[in-house]
């Protein structure tokens, strides 16, 4: 024996891996890789819009209504109740959005009308299932069905007759303002001209985030620390929190179950109905039938990438909302450089599986994908416009079997809850 007790022969045990933190240094350092890394591919490929302004602007729009959705999600499934319906009520927020704006001629009404809209499918979606103890699951579906089709029946009934309506679209909708930072646009737009390594990407990034922005972008942007802040930083937040992991145990502490998860339920149905009224009314400027193309799935999709956090969903939309405006925009090419990225960034993820994880064999899968993503790249030029159009989608694929691993969603979610059952 030895003076720290162990034999001299005795094995000693190596220590355990260190868990991964995404703490702000460390997302600010990724972000800053991230940026070198596209530029690094817009050089090698001339592929110039991957870090354009227009491109900025373009994934900014289009990654709001998926993040407001996924913010919808995230307030409901954190008070325990499943929202597949989300679909749904951002239909509901497209209509009542442009009904909105019409009838009280003035935008913002719209945006106030589309809230509501939204809001009103999430009070069926809590009567069923917080209230009637329903599936969760088939609510969901139902307010889905319900919504299109309600939606349908009210624009025949409104929009068919009025001047440049239909009865599958509105009249053109009054438009929001805009914010711009105006003494930067010129130095930023000559810098990006130039075309340099690093400084002209990060003049259009500059760009995209401080010339026209609606003022609408900038809500929504704010919600995310503020959805943060009430759910994680207040007693209210906790006892919604609370509801979600361990109901029976907020119950014997004296919190209303019913009350948050009606709470969380309607807060969710507000915010995927403001998603629905961007974008009628940023977006498109005018409703139109099906006008959210999915986007409420692909905004659950964001908020299960984001670990059922606001900071991860927010990440988790700006990625698909960034590979929709590349294949909008330059389709092939652009979504072709996009593949020297993927090849990259899914060997570095292989080096830190080996590395810091010491998982062997996920490293050697990782490395493999990524040989085969940087062979696809090396022998062709562009990507077929087929395959451009299921760019988001596939993220979408792609982004959720990569993250499954780590993911934790709230022990109680889904699980019906009746008052005083302990079982």
């Amino acid at each position: 024996m030895t003076a720290t007790g162990l034999s001299v022969g005795s094995p000693v045990e190596a220590p355990p891996a260190r868990r991964f933190r995404l703490t702000t240094p460390v997302l600010l350092l990724g972000l800053a890789g991230l940026v070198v890394l596209l530029s690094l591919t817009r050089v090698i490929t001339g592929a110039e819009d991957i870090t354009s302004k227009g491109t900025v602007s373009a994934a900014l729009g289009l990654a709001v209504p998926i993040g407001l959705a996924g913010l919808g999600g995230l307030w409901s499934e954190r008070a325990g109740v499943v929202n597949i319906g989300l679909e749904g009520m951002m239909v509901l927020g497209t209509w009542f959005g442009a009904w909105g704006a019409l009838e009280f001629h003035n935008p913002w009404a719209g945006v106030i009308a589309g809230a509501v809209g939204g809001a009103l499918g999430a009070a069926i979606h809590a009567l069923a299932t917080v209230t009637f103890g329903v599936d969760h699951i088939i609510s969901g579906v139902a307010i889905n069905i319900v919504g299109v089709g309600f939606t349908q029946y009210l624009s025949k009934l409104v929009f068919d007759g009025m001047p440049g309506g239909g009865a599958k679209q509105s009249p053109p909708l009054p438009k929001l303002s805009t914010f711009s930072i105006k003494f930067l646009n010129d130095p930023l737009q000559t810098l990006e001209t130039k075309h340099w390594f690093l400084l002209s990407d990060v003049a259009g990034l500059l760009r995209g985030i401080t010339q026209d922005v609606s003022w609408f972008t900038i809500l929504a942007l704010l919600l995310v620390p503020l959805t943060f802040y009430l759910l994680w930083r207040t007693a209210f937040g906790l006892r919604l929190r609370a509801c979600g992991e361990r109901p029976i145990a907020a119950e014997s502490l004296g919190v209303n179950v019913y009350l948050y998860k009606w709470i969380g339920v309607l807060v969710s149905g507000l915010l995927a109905g403001l998603g629905g009224a961007f974008l009628s009314l940023v977006a498109a400027g005018i409703y139109r039938d099906g006008q959210t193309g999915g986007r409420g799935y692909i905004g659950l999709a964001a908020m299960i990438f984001g670990n059922w956090r606001p900071g991860g969903l927010a990440a988790g939309a700006t990625l698909f909302g960034y590979t929709d405006a590349l294949q909008l925009r330059q389709g092939g090419t652009s979504v072709h450089a996009l593949l020297l990225v993927v090849a990259l960034l899914l060997a570095a993820v292989a080096v830190y599986q080996l590395v810091r994880q010491r998982r062997g064999g996920a490293a050697l899968i990782t490395a493999i994908v990524a040989a085969v993503v940087f062979a696809v790249f090396a022998v062709t030029t562009t990507v077929p416009e087929q395959f451009t159009s299921f760019t988001p989608h596939l993220t979408t694929l792609l982004v959720l079997s990569l993250a499954s691993q780590r993911l934790r969603m709230p022990a109680a979610d889904g699980i019906p809850y009746r008052r005083g059952n302990a079982t």
